[in-house]
């Protein structure tokens, strides 16, 4: 669904509105009648929230309420415009105008949780989604062109990597994730160079190629840049997303009751990786930005790694393997080590990587460890904007002690106890610059709907990495 938004400098008639408001003097009356605005005032009395009528065009009343917590009212705004959205789309409206007629400027967020809650996954449905909210106008003296621009690249973004998430492994591969990737960035005007299954064993990217052996299909590395003229960084920052695009846990199989069946989301943070490069790019951001995903499906073939094979990493560091099924750490940390050619400035991993995080996070945040405490905080202040909140784990030592192999130098699992952690600190031995691991596994994909976060792939991470890519400033570190 493709929605043109206009900026406006005068109210039209005839037309369904949406108004955001705080007092009802500021409330523009000359759009009411008489009994109308009568019905107004009896419904704003009462301290509701929401106001809605039509006679004869839709009207939605948003009052906004004193949130002694900015970030709280900025999310009410968004689910307030995903509320919007099921009622222009029940009631079949097609152009709307919005207006701000209140100090606080939460018109970008309430169009931001309109317009992702426009998502939808019907490509393989017979009767397809035949409502279009066509237009929208704006009248806010308060935003720009550029920002209601920006907005729109990032709701492309964001459905980029929800309709990367929601494809499943049939149509996906590891090989097509690369060309949708390759297509991504031809779109956007960001190179990308992929590495098939003989380079990768020509750099023998242990971790990689062990997770690969069950499979029918060959592995990619992909390597995204965007390098736009005069950036604000001289070192990149670096993104590496795990892109296992199915996880049967491999020989160490998954139950396939609510596990296995939703693991084509198990490259949810490849999808953010490549979609945020896309936003980053198309938006035209002055910073230096890498990605990395290495990609794969884990199957129990007659091929499969297994539970007690020692592998050799890209680093040359030494895994005994425990469990197949924690196999996402291995990619990644063939891809950590892989960033150190590049110097970088920082380098974030994002991955659906421990079960354990959504334990501590549920869909509702984003488990996070870092051993760089500056950069660490200004992410989780952009998380804080784009309400992707950030929960800081620990990397204590001692989350070491179960790594340790009688037989090779690490062991890929460690304990049950402290697991979100203890995958850190594993991801930790393969970087030697500032570095914040993201573990996405609660938000990535969910069952219901909740506001403008649709069922399926959410794209969690790409506005999160957007906006701390957007105000990146080396200087601040």
């Amino acid at each position: 669904m493709k929605i043109q938004i206009s900026k406006i400098t005068e109210l039209k008639e005839n037309i369904s509105t949406a108004i955001l408001f705080e007092k009802t003097s500021d409330f523009p009356s000359e759009l009411l009648d008489e009994k109308e605005e009568k019905y107004f005032q009896e419904k704003t009395e009462k301290n509701q929230e929401v106001v809605i009528f039509k006679y004869p065009y839709l009207n939605f009343f948003y009052k906004i309420k004193d949130e002694k917590i900015r970030i709280i009212g900025f999310e009410k705004a968004r689910k307030a415009g995903a509320e919007l959205f099921k009622i222009l789309k029940q009631e079949n409206v097609g152009s709307m105008q919005l207006i701000n007629s209140c100090e606080e400027n939460l018109t970008l967020p309430f169009l931001e949780g309109l317009l992702l809650a426009c998502y939808s996954f019907s490509k393989y449905k017979t009767e397809k989604e035949d409502f279009n909210l066509a237009h929208v106008f704006v009248l806010d003296k308060n935003i720009n062109k550029q920002q209601l621009k920006e907005l729109q690249i990032l709701r492309d973004a964001v459905f980029f990597a929800r309709n990367l998430v929601n494809e499943p492994l049939s149509t996906l591969t590891a090989t097509k994730l690369a060309e949708e990737i390759q297509s991504a960035g031809d779109k956007a005007g960001f190179s990308v160079e992929i590495f098939g299954k003989q380079k990768i064993k020509v750099l023998k990217m242990g971790g990689l190629l062990a997770v690969n052996k069950g499979s029918i299909d060959p592995p990619t590395f992909s390597i995204l840049e965007w390098n736009p003229k005069n950036p604000v960084n001289k070192k990149p920052v670096i993104l590496v997303g795990k892109g296992v695009v199915y996880d049967t846990g491999g020989l160490s199989l998954k139950p396939t009751a609510n596990s296995m069946d939703y693991m084509k989301s198990d490259m949810g943070g490849a999808a953010a990786v490549a979609a945020t490069i896309y936003a980053v790019a198309k938006a035209k951001i002055p910073v230096h930005v890498i990605g990395l995903v290495p990609a794969t499906d884990n199957r129990p073939d007659g091929n499969a790694y297994t539970p007690g094979d020692i592998i050799t990493m890209f680093d040359g560091t030494t895994v005994e393997i425990k469990n197949t099924d924690a196999e996402g750490r291995l990619l990644l940390a063939d891809a950590l080590s892989y960033a150190k050619k590049y110097n970088p400035e920082l380098v974030i991993d994002i991955a659906t990587l421990t079960g354990s995080a959504v334990l501590i996070t549920s869909d509702s945040g984003i488990a996070a460890m870092s051993n760089n405490k500056n950069f660490l905080n200004l992410l989780k202040k952009s998380g804080e904007e784009v309400y992707e909140r950030l929960i800081e784990l620990p990397l204590w030592e001692e989350f070491s002690e179960s790594l340790k192999s009688s037989v090779a130098d690490f062991n890929n699992l460690g304990v049950r106890e402290g697991q979100t952690s203890i995958a850190g600190k594993f991801l930790e031995h393969f970087t030697d610059y500032p570095w914040i691991h993201l573990d996405i596994a609660g938000p990535a994909f969910i069952h219901d709907d909740k506001g403008y976060r649709i069922k399926g792939g959410t794209g969690t991470g790409t506005r999160l990495l957007f906006n701390f890519l957007k105000n990146f400033d080396p200087g601040n570190n």
